[in-house]
């Protein structure tokens, strides 16, 4: 983690998604691997491959500390990785499309195959007020009760996405452990006594950073952290409406700026976050080897 928080403060990204810290801090799915290289008797680089995806294959991701890079660790992570992928294609996650990263994928022969789209915008300017259907009321997360119930909605809600809607019970249980998780900001939408949508906020800075990153240093901002809605209950402005009400509730804390996380090829949200002021800022990579 020492080793994560220094890559962190040299490039201004988490080098590891939360899904792998959470691995780190609280152990996982216990077929993935965590690979160390050690330079000198001092832990240099570490990588984790993530076996869990039985239609892509396994993914990885990998950081090197700044005091050990351009002494060719990074290769020496990546054939790592391609040889516990063991003949499987490989995907690598890059958090900031760096020119490094870039240079890296394509020696190791890679091809890069997707993007995440990070957004923001100032909270500063004017948040329009949510409107919501008449037969639609909103509350907040209940934990010990909404657990299951709002895992079957994300599951539903996110069917088609490779990371989000493979959610688990657990998956949830260990994002209720963090210090960072406030059922205060974390709204779900019913309609007919079931759960139509939902929009679970964030907020980084001090104890968190974004993906779980190291915070101290960092000013707190919000993050639009999963907004989702039953398929059946699409197409009527409920989306709209919970991330309005979630950026009216960072901006309540005190927030000055929000961000988000979104597909690169997801063209209907740009177009909705691009709506409500959303620019792009960053961009996350993925890379596939044959």
């Amino acid at each position: 983690m020492r080793l994560v928080e220094a890559a962190t403060d040299a490039d201004g990204v988490s080098p590891l998604s939360e899904h792998v810290r959470l691995h780190l801090r609280y152990g996982g799915d216990p077929r993935a691997r965590n690979v160390l290289l050690v330079s000198a008797g001092e832990l240099a680089g570490y990588a984790h491959l993530d076996p869990t995806d039985p239609v892509e294959g396994p993914s990885g991701e990998l950081v090197i500390h700044p005091a050990h890079r351009g002494q060719g660790h990074g290769t020496a992570l990546v054939q790592a990785l391609l040889a516990e992928a063991d003949g499987q294609p490989l995907r690598l996650w890059a958090h900031g499309d760096t020119p490094a990263a870039a240079r890296l994928a394509e020696a190791a022969g890679f091809e890069r195959i997707r993007a995440l789209w990070q957004m923001d915008r100032s909270l500063l300017a004017p948040v329009e007020e949510p409107r919501y259907p008449d037969d639609v009321t909103v509350r907040t997360f209940v934990v010990g009760q909404d657990e299951d119930p709002w895992v079957d909605l994300n599951r539903r809600a996110f069917a088609r996405h490779p990371e989000q809607g493979a959610w688990t019970r657990e998956d949830l249980d260990l994002r209720e452990r963090e210090k960072w998780f406030d059922p205060d900001g974390f709204f779900l939408a019913e309609r007919g006594g079931r759960l139509a949508g939902f929009h679970w906020t964030k907020i980084h800075g001090g104890d968190s950073a974004p993906h779980g990153g190291a915070g101290h240093g960092h000013e707190s901002i919000g993050e639009v952290y999963v907004v989702g809605v039953d398929p059946d209950q699409r197409g009527g402005g409920l989306g709209r409406a919970l991330t309005l009400t979630g950026m009216r509730y960072l901006r309540s804390r005190g927030l000055v700026r929000v961000m988000l996380y979104v597909d690169e090829a997801n063209t209907p949200a740009i177009r909705l976050y691009e709506s409500l002021g959303f620019a792009h800022r960053d961009t996350d990579v993925m890379f596939r080897h044959p």
